[in-house]
């Protein structure tokens, strides 16, 4: 077969079946072998790299399972970058498929079309894991081992190129059964019963759950209830705990609830919030959780470091417990009357973004999806968005990637065909990928899309008001009349005024199930950073944690 071949064989061994893509001179012999895998793989062809790379980056955080893109190399994967480095900040398992220069001229400067320096090191920079392909028969081992790097451990990005004449070669090629996946650290029962002990005797347990959390399911939710533990997080892990529960608490209540806790598990997060905002007291007992060893201690030394995955962790602790703790009184009155009394306060002070992210979750069935944006109502979400399952509210996570998001949520309806998924845009971030409606058109990707417009950068002309005394430069924006802009590409549009006509709005969107977009006209917004951005819980932090 050829190398081409090699790798589209060896990709559908291990299980994938979609992939995301835009074609050109280096990837002719690849895209001709999709071609002929008919039924057996779903193409996405998007209208600009960087589409390719977020739908992929959509489809991985929002199953967790790889997700695949192919570009060509040079300014083409280069396009990507910015999908990339948001797919290493969330550890979402992506998988870069690219094409080279005529492998006779790699590292001679000769100048061939998409020639970089040296591309491989550059996606070194940007990835758990690159290499390249020089034969038809090293792909389906490379292919196996960026599918166990993905898989194993921390899950990030990584990237595999062939150089387009290897991809038109042929050799004999043996495909591989799919890739095998590391097991997690083995478990140190020892520090499993030294954490046992800490929260035997805790007062006010906390537990602090990021994106790695995801992985201990059923578990945790035992475990929260054992101890009687709130459970908050900011982002990647809201919905481990569904809303619905008292125990799991938004990000506001949970800097309250901070302030009274004693022992603290910090569980698949980073806890850059807690550690370097908050700040750590000397009473105060950290135990942490992770896959990866570098996490642990990367800010301070926890009271216990448990290197482990989540889903070994924390049964492994709930067992321990069961014969150490006493049955503990519920909070529950406790805990709804304090998630009642921050929400209220938000819903007094983060206006409108609270209305209309309520009118949105009104319309937007329990197993629906929301994809975020860089935008006022994007940051509200992040801690007053109602989630009821894991893997349902996508972020970018620290990077802060302007404009990923409508792509991003092209990627997530293309996992979910079969689901209800929302995405929310500003003006400004929308047009950096605005013309991938294009590719919803194409493919008929039900992604219903809610487009706050004001005609500003709103988060960076407030900064400008506040803190470079009302200098404006940059901040307003001119745009296109964005209804007849959707109605252009055959895309369904509209215009709203207020929540109760988004929410209709978006139900009826829904209900259709075709692409639309609905434009929220509005003003300046409150500013959601207040219940983000906090001042240190604590005077001072203990050097041991």
């Amino acid at each position: 077969m050829t190398g081409a071949q090699a790798l589209l064989g060896q990709i559908l061994a291990n299980g994938t079946d979609t992939i995301f893509g835009l074609p050109g001179g280096q990837l002719d012999h690849f895209f001709d072998a999709m071609h002929k895998a008919g039924d057996k793989l779903r193409l996405f062809g998007t209208r600009h790299e960087q589409g390719a790379a977020y739908m992929a980056f959509g489809y991985a955080r929002s199953t967790g399972k790889p997700g695949v893109y192919t570009v060509v190399p040079g300014p083409g994967v280069l396009n990507t970058t910015a999908a990339l480095c948001s797919a290493y900040a969330t550890n979402a398992p992506v998988l870069c498929l690219t094409g080279q220069i005529p492998s006779a001229g790699i590292g001679k400067g000769i100048g061939y079309l998409h020639e970089l320096p040296d591309q491989l090191a550059t996606m070194r920079t940007l990835t758990k894991w690159a290499d390249r392909a020089m034969t038809p028969d090293a792909a389906p081992a490379l292919v196996n081992e960026a599918y166990r790097q993905m898989g194993s451990g921390r899950p990030r990005p990584v990237s595999l190129e062939m150089p387009m004449d290897v991809m038109g070669a042929s050799a004999d090629v043996a495909l591989l059964p799919k890739a095998e996946i590391d097991r997690g650290p083995a478990l140190d029962d020892d520090a499993i019963l030294r954490a046992a002990k800490l929260l035997s005797t805790a007062r006010n347990p906390l537990i602090i759950a990021g994106g790695g959390a995801i992985a201990a399911g059923e578990a945790l939710q035992e475990l929260a209830a054992m101890l009687q533990a709130p459970v908050v997080s900011f982002r990647s892990g809201r919905g481990v705990i569904s809303d619905r529960s008292p125990l799991s608490q938004m990000f506001p209540a949970g800097y309250e609830l901070w302030k009274q806790a004693d022992v603290v598990i910090g569980l698949g997060s980073r806890m850059e919030q807690q550690y370097l905002y908050w700040k750590v007291p000397d009473h105060m007992k950290v135990i942490r959780i992770d896959i990866d060893q570098e996490e642990i201690d990367r800010i301070a030394a926890p009271a216990v470091a448990i290197h482990a995955d989540a889903a070994d962790a924390v049964p492994a602790l709930v067992a321990k417990l069961s014969g150490l703790l006493d049955r503990r009184a519920s909070r529950e009155d406790e805990l709804r009357d304090l998630a009642a009394r921050v929400r209220g306060d938000i819903e007094d002070r983060v206006q409108p973004q609270a209305s209309y992210l309520a009118a949105i979750r009104a319309a937007l069935p329990e197993d629906g999806y929301f994809v975020d944006e860089i935008t006022q109502v994007g940051y509200t979400s992040w801690y007053a968005f109602p989630v009821y399952e894991p893997r349902h509210l996508i972020t970018c996570g620290y990077q802060g990637t302007l404009g990923y998001g409508y792509a991003t949520a092209l990627g997530v309806k293309a996992a979910h065909p079969d689901k209800a998924v929302v995405n929310i845009a500003g003006d400004g971030g929308f047009l950096f990928t605005a013309n991938e409606m294009a590719t919803a058109a194409q493919h008929g990707i039900a992604l219903v899309t809610v487009l706050f417009n004001n005609n500003k950068f709103q988060n960076v002309q407030r900064q400008q008001r506040e803190w470079f005394g009302g200098r404006l430069i940059a901040s307003d924006l001119k745009n296109p009349d964005f209804v007849k802009f959707a109605e252009s590409f055959g895309i369904r549009a509209e215009r709203v005024y207020d929540p109760e006509s988004l929410r209709r709005a978006v139900s009826a969107a829904l209900e259709r199930n075709e692409p639309a977009l609905i434009e929220v006209p509005c003003g300046d917004m409150a500013s959601p950073w207040p219940f983000i951005i906090r001042p240190p819980a604590f005077e001072t932090q203990g050097e041991e944690a």
